[in-house]
This record gives C-alpha cells, sequence and structure tokens, in this order.
C-alpha cells in the first residue's frame, strides 16, 4: 500500500512537471507569433505613413495621376456617322459614340469594330479638341478590332504592354469616354483572365481580360493601362443587366491588339494562323476518361485532314497543354496564344495522349491550309457592293497560270447578287485594267463613277465570265 501511494506522488510530480514546461514553452511561441505580428502591423503602418509623404514606390499603394494624365492625351473620342439619302436630301445620324487610343504618333488609332461599324463618316476628337475625319485601315470582326488613320503627327500615344504579364490582382486603369464625358479614368484590379463572355456568339475570339475599373457606353476603344502607363488591352463590354457597369468589365488583351494592329498595317488585313483542330474544355469526368490527373487544357474533338494538326501527328482526344511553353488551360487562352502567329511560324505542341505527354512540333497554316500569307478583305467598300475578296495563293496561282482575286462570298440581295455571280469567281480585270491584289481593285473603284465591268473565270468552267454592275 505505501509502496502504490509513493508511486502515485511520482506520477503527480512528473505531471506537473510537464505541465508547466509546455505552459512556458506555450507562453513563449505565443509571445513570439504576437511579436512578428507587431512588427508585420508596424511595417504597414510605416509604408502608410511614407506614402502620405510621397516616400513609397507606386507598388505599395499605387499612384496613378502621371500615368493617367499622359494617358488621356492619348485616348480620344470617335463618333461614327452614316448618312442616309441621296443629293440635296443627305443627312447625317450618329450611329455611334466611343473611344480609341492613338498607338503610333503618326496617327495610327485603335478602336473597337463595333464602334465604326457601317460608319460612312467618322470623326476623332484628341483631348486638346482637335477635330480630324479619319479612314478605316482595316478590321476584324473575329476580335473586334479596327485601326483608323488621321492626318497628324508627333501625338501623344501609348505604348504595347504585355498583358501576358498582367496578374490577377494587378492596378490597371481605363481611360475612355463615357456618355460622352470625355477623358474620364477609372481603377480597377485584374480579377480574371482568358474569359469567354460569348459575346461573339462563337465566331471570335473571346480571351477577355476582367477588370472591375469601371465602364460605361462610350468606353468601348479605350485603353486598360497598367501603372507603367503601358496598353495592355483595349475596353470593349460589360456584364449588365440593367445595360450599365455591375462590377465587371472586359477587354481585349493586347497580344492579340498588338497583332491585329501589325498585320493590317504591314499586309492589310489579320494573317490569321490555323492550327487545323477544332478544341473543348477538358471537364472533370473527361479527365477520367482520358486517364488525367489533373482537369485543365484543351481536348482535340476534330482534326482537319491536311492541317497543321494532321501533319504533327495530333489525334482526335489529344488534350493540349501548353503551345510554345504558354499554358493552354481552357479553349480561350488557346485561342488567344495560337492567334498571336501567322501561317508559316513553327509552335511546339505539348499534349497528352492516353495519360502519357508528348512534344510536336507544327507548322501553322492558313484557313485554306497553304503558308501563305492571304487574308479574306472586308473593306467596307467591298461589302457595300455585295462581296469579299482574297488574293490567289502561290500554289493556286501556279495550278491556273493566272494571277487575280478570288471572290469569297457574296453577300444576299447585294449589287453583286443581282449579277448572278457565284463564290470562287476568279477576277483578272476591272474596266479592262489588270488587277493582282485588293489593294489595286479597290483603287480602281474609288476612281470609278458609273459603269464597272469585271472580267474573270471560274476555275472548272470553261471562257471567260463578265459581270457588269453601277456604281452610284
Amino acid at each position: 500500500m505505501k509502496e502504490k501511494a509513493t508511486y502515485i506522488l511520482v506520477s503527480l510530480f512528473i505531471s506537473v512537471i510537464l505541465l508547466m514546461l509546455y505552459h512556458s514553452w506555450h507562453s513563449h511561441e505565443m509571445i513570439e507569433l504576437e511579436s512578428n505580428y507587431a512588427i508585420k502591423v508596424a511595417e504597414w503602418q510605416d509604408k502608410a505613413m511614407s506614402a502620405s509623404k510621397g516616400d513609397i514606390s507606386i507598388n505599395a499603394i499605387p499612384e496613378f495621376t502621371e500615368v493617367a494624365e499622359y494617358a488621356r492625351n492619348a485616348v480620344v473620342s470617335v463618333k461614327a456617322v452614316q448618312v442616309k439619302g441621296a443629293g440635296w436630301s443627305k443627312d447625317k445620324y450618329t450611329r455611334s459614340n466611343g473611344s480609341g487610343v492613338i498607338v503610333d504618333p503618326s496617327g495610327y488609332i485603335v478602336t473597337n469594330y463595333h464602334v465604326i461599324e457601317d460608319a460612312d463618316i467618322i470623326e476623332v476628337r484628341l483631348e486638346d479638341n482637335r477635330e480630324f475625319r479619319a479612314r478605316v485601315k482595316g478590321f476584324d470582326r473575329s476580335t473586334d478590332i479596327a485601326l483608323l488613320k488621321i492626318d497628324a503627327d508627333a501625338l501623344d500615344h501609348l505604348p504595347f504592354g504585355s498583358s501576358s504579364d498582367l496578374k490577377i490582382g494587378e492596378w490597371v486603369l481605363a481611360v475612355g469616354n463615357p456618355f460622352k464625358l470625355q477623358s474620364s479614368v477609372t481603377a480597377g484590379i485584374v480579377s480574371a483572365k482568358a474569359r469567354n463572355i460569348n459575346i461573339f456568339n462563337r465566331q471570335g475570339i473571346e480571351s477577355f481580360i476582367q477588370t472591375d475599373a469601371a465602364i460605361n457606353p462610350g468606353n468601348s476603344g479605350g485603353a486598360l493601362i497598367n501603372t507603367s502607363g503601358q496598353l495592355v488591352g483595349i475596353n470593349t463590354a460589360i456584364l449588365t443587366y440593367s445595360g450599365k457597369y455591375e462590377g465587371f468589365s472586359f477587354a481585349i488583351p493586347s497580344s492579340i491588339v498588338k497583332k491585329v494592329v501589325e498585320d493590317i498595317r504591314k499586309y492589310g488585313a489579320v494573317q490569321r494562323a490555323w492550327l487545323g483542330v477544332g478544341v473543348i474544355d477538358v471537364s472533370y469526368e473527361a479527365s477520367k476518361d482520358l486517364k488525367l490527373d489533373f482537369v485543365s487544357g484543351v481536348r482535340i474533338d476534330l482534326v482537319e485532314k491536311d492541317g497543321a494538326a494532321a501533319d504533327a501527328g495530333l489525334r482526335t482526344d489529344d488534350v493540349i497543354v501548353s503551345v510554345n511553353d504558354k499554358s493552354t488551360a481552357n479553349v480561350s487562352s488557346f485561342l488567344e496564344i495560337i492567334s498571336q502567329y501567322r501561317p508559316g511560324d513553327r509552335v511546339m505542341i505539348d499534349y497528352y495522349r492516353n495519360g502519357k505527354v508528348y512534344s510536336s512540333s507544327a507548322q501553322l497554316k492558313n484557313q485554306i491550309n497553304t503558308t501563305d500569307y492571304i487574308a479574306v478583305r472586308k473593306d467596307k467598300i467591298l461589302t457595300d457592293l455585295g462581296f469579299e475578296l482574297r488574293e490567289l495563293d502561290s500554289s493556286e496561282q501556279n495550278r491556273l497560270g493566272s494571277k487575280g482575286l478570288m471572290v469569297v462570298s457574296i453577300i444576299k440581295d447585294s449589287r453583286i447578287s443581282d449579277t448572278n455571280m457565284d463564290p470562287s469567281y476568279i477576277i483578272t480585270s476591272v474596266n479592262n485594267k489588270r488587277v493582282q491584289t485588293v489593294d489595286e481593285f479597290i483603287r480602281i473603284l474609288e476612281n470609278t463613277k458609273g459603269r464597272v465591268e469585271l472580267k474573270g473565270f471560274y476555275e472548272n468552267w470553261p471562257g471567260d465570265y463578265p459581270y457588269i454592275f453601277n456604281l452610284n
């Protein structure tokens, strides 16, 4: 009995000692954590105090005044005007008001295509209130981008920045003319990237930058800039049930805009590259069927015969995870990356097949599966007549033994459709003047009044086929 009591006393003594040691260690840890927290609070307070005195960098608490002032001088007001009637009864109607961004000091301006669509006259007003008539140098419906030109020089302009380097949570500014309020600036953060909101009804490339910088009607075509004053996007759309800003806005990333602008300036139209696949997002259920341990990438559900993907050995159900080491997490990011290349460019495709990763080099092609630079021209003077044209590529010229212009499509109930012309007609001359480029064709039309005679042929039908119509 005595031994048992001694054992209990020793056990209690040891327990008390252990509790005292734990309490001492735990208290020390809590003091250290509280001390670290206090240090962090002090650091933030110091930063806040420094910022109020102007001693802090823009990365701590953003200071927008300088970049906003410069950006305002590079953002313009764009007014699209339609003319109805003829002769003395002509009336002008303002179709839309929007914004634009000067991207070159010689007067090149980027805006949204939907801002100037169907306009007969485009008027541009600068921040200093000078006004100009603008010419449309080109546009791309699939990205909703248009390039304008005014006769001015030494203009303030915004340099392109890298939209690919934008991070979620990064500060950005939206500059434009909402509700005709000239040169308005709003601030927000990047809240998402590669966003698809289906405003093009699956007929275009959607990989928007989503921000909470407020934009409203009139902001379309305006600038989204980073805190260094670089153009990282063109403000394009809002997601709304009221018709006004409700907390989200969307911009076309500069990675797409810059490529479109360069192509229009150099080639007259966008040189779009194609991998020759149809793709869909990878679902959770599909990832299990495809033996993936992740839910990401784009699944190939169609491979075009003789396309770039087929040549590279890609197959249906392959899952593309990157293009040139850039992640293709979803269809939007995949389309954005491919849109930055031209026919003939080579890209490295990383993909999964049966749970294993592979790589393959693919040479991108154009929409007719060649590597030539061709473009379907949809200039207003052409669509007003009722057709879309492109130049013959080198393989077609060799096969046909002729240069000329291919009629890609004809608009129903148009002047061209009234001639009974069919698509695939190859135009070789206009009013007995040989044409080899769309630019030559347009110049002749612009300097012609009255009767126009087109001469050409169809590849699979013998003989020449002339078509005649009148210009108003």
